[in-house]
C-alpha cells in the first residue's frame, strides 16, 4: 500500500480550490477529497473542522497575503490614510486577480447569495480591524451633521465599499481591470473628501465615471 503523503494547510486550500475547479463543484466528503489526494483524512482536520471554515480561511489569507506585501514596502507606512487604503485596494484585487476563476466561483455558487457571503466573514473582520488601524485624526469628520458618527459606521461604510468594489471587479472585463482601477481610486477619493468635507469635484467625477459605466454595460 502507497504511504500516504503528509499534508500542510497551504497546500490542502491549494488542492480544494483546484478541485472545485476542475470538477465545478465542491468535494462531496472530506474523506473523497482526502483519498482523491491521496492523504489521511484525519490531517484535514488538523487545520479545518469543515469545507466551510476552509472557504472562508481563503478569503482570509488573501488579506493576510495584502497586508505582508503592504508591510514589506519601505514606503507604506510613510503614506497617509488615504494612500494606505489606496495601496490596500490595489494590492488586495491584485491577489484576487491572481485567483479570479476560485472567486468567481465561490462568490457565484448557487443561487443564494447570503450564503455565498458568509464566505467573506473573515475577510471582513479583518478588513474592519484594518480601517480602525488607519489614521483616525486623518478622517477628522467636521460636518455637523456627521459629527456623532461612531467608528462602527465608518468601519461598516468603508466595508460596504469594498464589496461594492469587488461587485464592480466581477462585473468588470475591461483590459487587465483598467476600469476596476479607476473605481477604486475615484472611489476612495470620494470617500476621504465626504469625510474632509470636500466632497463636490470628487463625488461628480465619480458619478460621471458610474453614468458612463453604467450606459456602457448596458
Amino acid at each position: 500500500m502507497a504511504k500516504k503523503k503528509s499534508i500542510t494547510q497551504k497546500t490542502l486550500v491549494e488542492l480544494y480550490m483546484d478541485y472545485v475547479l476542475e470538477h465545478n463543484h465542491a468535494p462531496k466528503s472530506i474523506y473523497s477529497f482526502s483519498k482523491h489526494n491521496g492523504f489521511e483524512e484525519a490531517e484535514f482536520y488538523t487545520f479545518f473542522g469543515n469545507f466551510e471554515s476552509l472557504e472562508k480561511s481563503i478569503f482570509t489569507q488573501f488579506f493576510t497575503n495584502t497586508i505582508k506585501t503592504l508591510e514589506s514596502s519601505k514606503d507604506y507606512s510613510t503614506y497617509d490614510s488615504r494612500n494606505q487604503l489606496l495601496s490596500f485596494y490595489f494590492t488586495f484585487f491584485e491577489n484576487l486577480t491572481a485567483n479570479r476563476s476560485y472567486v468567481v466561483y465561490a462568490l457565484g455558487e448557487g443561487k443564494n447569495q447570503l450564503e455565498n457571503l458568509k464566505k467573506l466573514k473573515g475577510l471582513r473582520s479583518n478588513f474592519l480591524n484594518y480601517i480602525d488601524q488607519l489614521d483616525i485624526e486623518v478622517l477628522q469628520i467636521k460636518n455637523k451633521q456627521l459629527e456623532q458618527i461612531k467608528d462602527s459606521v465608518v468601519q461598516e461604510t468603508y466595508w460596504i465599499q469594498l464589496m461594492l468594489t469587488l461587485k464592480f471587479w466581477l462585473d468588470d472585463t475591461s483590459k487587465s481591470f483598467e476600469k476596476t482601477d479607476i473605481f477604486i481610486e475615484k472611489s476612495i477619493n470620494a470617500s476621504f473628501d465626504l469625510i474632509n468635507i470636500s466632497p463636490l469635484k470628487s463625488f461628480v467625477d465619480f458619478g460621471k465615471f458610474l453614468i458612463k459605466e453604467k450606459i456602457s454595460m448596458n
